[in-house]
């Protein structure tokens, strides 16, 4: 082991055991205390716009002479658009309810107590990302409000933005009064930190990673911490034989083009053999102006060349592939039972849609898929914590234990059982 091998180990097993000090701590913070450094730290990213997208720039130039691709560099870019959600969503957050101590269920024992089981924190989570600055102040505003301490390892393609917006949380804390350790992040791109972060399990308690199927495996795989986790987006719509052609073309286009680089943007487009031939065109027609790339199964493909759509043929990795980018593979099935059992073979549990006006064919689509977000009639897109209503998001779980879809503030919460009596015993 080298010397910075043994100085990244100290200085991180510092952090977590601070982390869990603080944690303590916040577990009797005021809800109007955090709501104030939450609300401070919006002040403060409005104040120093300037020099953040000065970092920022650092960032942009070298990821362009790494070669990063223009999708990936728009999620890297602290755009006005991630500046104003940040600052939106600082403020969301601030004002939801706070649910610490709210009451989950209670009963009477025969013997007169009473036990109540109560919403508490979680404790200490590390939150692993990549890419996108916005995921800072989303983590540190989420696990603060919620009572848990957070200790954040971005990205190296985004280090300078986010020590930057991290100075600003550290700041927003002590000037409320609250441990500075509250929200912590780890100021090293050495990957030997990642690694002693995961085997701090005395003093972290669950481990959220963002980002690529490439980190979450190694975090699911060399954590001694719970995970949550989700590997991949691989998002399907279903044209069902009902569809409203003009409404799914405009669902169909913005769920895969509105930002195409992101996990909630649709990777895959069934389409029912009884519409094919009369709406594939159409939707093929809307996608290519849009500049996106079709790969069809032969039913397909046969569909759009008779229209003069290019297309590629589509392969079998298709349908489990992430593309993150202007590339949709198209196929054609026989009923909606064909398309459910698409999505749960070769989806990711992460958000699937049916276009349809049959209400028993919606139902039908949305208790079948096994996904953590289905919709009927809506884009993929608004799967996300600040389109839920939650403020931010600390991630999108497509676990099934604890959280699932979009997790907010209620899922960064574990429970405890209060019991109050008046001297019981048992016999």
């Amino acid at each position: 082991m080298t010397t910075e091998a043994i100085d990244i180990e100290a200085v991180v097993t510092d952090m977590a055991r601070e982390g869990r000090e603080a944690s303590l701590a916040l577990a009797n913070v005021p809800t109007a205390q955090k709501n104030q450094a939450i609300l401070r730290l919006a002040e403060l990213i409005e104040e120093n716009t300037d020099s953040l997208r000065a970092e920022n720039g650092k960032d942009l130039a070298a990821a362009e002479e790494n070669g990063i691709t223009p999708p990936m560099l728009k999620r890297l870019e602290l755009s006005d658009r991630m500046i104003s959600d940040m600052l939106v969503g600082a403020r969301q957050v601030a004002d939801l309810p706070d649910p610490l101590g709210e009451s989950l269920e209670s009963h009477r024992h025969p013997q007169g107590f009473l036990i109540e089981k109560v919403r508490v924190p979680i404790g200490v989570i590390g939150i692993i990302y990549e890419s996108r600055p916005n995921v800072t102040v989303d983590c540190a505003i989420l696990c603060l409000k919620s009572g848990n301490a957070s200790i954040l390892r971005g990205g190296s393609e985004a280090y300078h933005t986010n020590m930057a917006l991290a100075e600003l949380v550290t700041r927003a804390l002590e000037e409320s009064g609250l441990p500075a350790k509250a929200s912590q992040f780890i100021p090293t791109k050495d990957r030997a930190a990642l690694n002693t972060l995961l085997k701090l399990d005395k003093y972290l308690q669950c481990i959220i990673p963002r980002g690529g199927e490439g980190l979450i495996r190694f975090v699911s795989e060399n954590s001694h911490i719970p995970v949550i986790k989700h590997f991949d987006g691989i998002c399907t719509l279903y044209a069902d034989k009902s569809l409203n052609t003009d409404q799914a073309i405009q669902l169909i286009v913005n769920s895969k083009c509105q930002k195409a680089s992101v996990c909630n943007a649709a990777e895959n487009l069934l389409v029912h053999s009884e519409v094919a031939h009369l709406a594939l065109p159409e939707i093929g027609r809307a996608l290519k102006t849009a500049g996106v790339v079709l790969r069809a199964d032969p039913n397909a493909k046969s569909i759009l060349d008779s229209e003069s759509i290019e297309c590629e043929l589509s392969t079998e990795e298709d349908w489990g592939a992430e593309y993150l980018d202007l590339i949709l593979s198209i196929k054609i099935v026989d009923s909606i039972d064909e398309a459910i059992a698409f999505i749960n073979h070769y989806g990711s549990s992460h958000s699937d849609c049916i276009l349809s006006t049959d209400s028993d064919a919606a139902e039908t689509f949305l208790n079948g898929v096994d996904s953590s977000t289905v919709y009927w009639n809506v884009s993929t897109r608004f799967t996300d914590g600040f389109e839920f209503g939650f403020g931010a998001e600390i991630g999108i779980s497509t676990d099934k234990l604890h959280a699932r879809g979009p997790m907010g503030l209620k899922e960064l919460c574990s429970y405890k059982y209060k019991v109050v009596g008046d001297g019981q015993i048992r016999t």
